[in-house]
């Protein structure tokens, strides 16, 4: 039996200069992030067998990790990133250009400069939370530190019977705090939505933390007026248990990178037929929309996410963006620092509660645009995925253990259940004035 050991999360900002890196005996190695002042570039794993390594060595390596997020923002053609879909439109793809990145005047100046573009428009920052007071008040200073102030933050409390979540806000200055007793995340933010003023509304987590210019740079991927939705980059703020580093490889880690991406109609068009993969936009963590998004296609669907389908609601969000014709942005600089769930029992749990939701509202979709995509990915590429996985699993032996697989699984069939039980019209047609829409929530602007 082998016990299993943590990786020790090390920021390093290379305008500070390039360390020497030493192993701890405590660490299987270290999961390292290169940053250019404030600017996330690329990470790294570097194994316990691979230390100490010397600045030299480390440099090389920064070179190899960093230079597709830097080509991919100072030119105009190579080193884009390519949609996370195996594209069938060859316009997609462009050769990498080294030469015309070599030829850049310091490249990492220039990246500075870009990235600091100045931001107009207010922002609503809306937590939705739930029997979480400890995980929301590390959130919520983490917001009172952000470098440019929001208009609002707004607390939804979900737990109508716990006063300890009122009792945390109460002890912060600025923070408005709203009772919804409806269970739902969708609900909750619904209820967020309906009370922000923010031309900007952006989400974030109860049980993460923001980087100080998040809301800032969410509010910069949006310099493109069709542009209705941008997400950013989500890093793991910990990887202490074998639940957080299987849940980072395989949910979080890969899904995004460093460089940022447009998911336009383009894309919705080309992969329509596949079934869009709208999940991949981003996290729900972090996410920001135009008011004018609502008012567009509607609030969330109140079947889908936590409390309801499971998951899901964001990705069901972003579907119809793009299915009226509008853009959604994925910006790395946007960073928040997100704490995964730290047993294998309560990832194997979650893993459940997404495919629950993913199936359902793969179903929705089907139902409000009729996409036979949404179709052929839950009756073709589901049951074809899930059949190599186990087989791949079983030929290695399984470990149910150790593995979401099952969970999974079970989930998808779950999705399909919840979606016949719950067909009635969605919440999402409500229109923001609808009279009456405060009437089962309490506001209070609580003030230390």
């Amino acid at each position: 039996m082998t016990t299993f050991a943590p990786y020790k999360i090390l920021h390093i900002k290379l305008s500070e200069g390039i360390p020497t890196l030493t192993a701890e005996a405590k660490y299987q190695g270290i999961y390292a992030v290169f940053w250019w002042y404030d600017i996330p570039l690329g990470h790294q794993e570097i194994p316990a067998n691979e230390l100490p390594m010397s600045a030299h060595s480390l440099y090389n390596l920064v070179v190899q990790t960093i230079t597709p997020a830097v080509g991919d923002r100072l030119l105009d053609h190579g080193f884009k990133a390519p949609l996370p879909v195996i594209s069938e439109n060859p316009s997609r793809d462009t050769p990498v250009d080294f030469h015309a990145l070599m030829a850049l005047q310091q490249p990492l100046k220039q990246l500075q400069e870009q990235c600091s573009q100045p931001v107009s428009g207010s922002v609503s920052v809306i937590v939705c939370t739930r029997n979480r007071p400890e995980q929301l008040a590390q959130c919520l200073r983490s917001l009172s530190s952000l470098s440019q102030r929001p208009e609002q933050i707004l607390v939804v409390d979900n737990a109508p019977a716990d006063d300890a979540t009122r009792q945390v806000v109460a002890q912060m200055s600025g923070i408005e705090y709203i009772l919804e007793p409806r269970p739902g995340l969708s609900v909750a933010r619904n209820t967020g939505i309906r009370h922000s003023t923010g031309d900007i509304i952006a989400f974030t987590d109860d049980d993460a933390i923001v980087h100080p210019d998040w809301s800032m740079r969410l509010q910069q991927g949006f310099n493109d007026s069709k542009v209705m939705a941008v997400t950013g980059l989500m890093l793991p703020a910990e990887l202490e248990t074998e639940a957080q580093l299987i849940f980072h490889k395989g949910s979080a880690g890969p899904g995004w990178g460093y460089r940022a991406l447009t998911f336009d109609t383009q894309f919705f068009e080309e992969m329509k037929h596949r079934g869009v993969p709208v999940w991949r936009i981003g996290a729900g963590a972090n996410m920001a929309f135009r008011r004018k998004a609502f008012e567009r296609v509607g609030y969330f669907d109140e079947r889908l996410g936590a409390g309801a389908s499971g998951c899901s609601e964001d990705s069901e969000f972003w579907y119809r963006i793009l299915a009226d014709g509008w853009i959604c942005r994925y910006e790395p600089t946007a960073v928040i620092y997100h704490y995964h769930r730290s047993d294998l029992d309560s990832l194997k749990y979650q893993a459940y509660q997404y495919m629950r939701g993913h199936v359902a509202a793969l179903l929705v979709q089907f139902a409000n645009y009729k996409h036979w995509g949404n179709l052929r990915r839950l009756l073709i590429a589901l049951p074809r995925y899930y059949a190599k996985q186990l087989l791949r699993e079983i030929k290695r032996g399984f470990k149910p253990r150790h593995s979401s697989l099952l969970s999974e699984i079970a989930g998808c069939l779950a999705g399909v259940k919840f979606y016949i039980d719950n067909k009635k019209a969605p919440a999402w047609h409500v229109l923001p004035n609808t009279p009456n829409h405060h009437q089962n929530t309490e506001k209070i602007k609580l003030k230390a």
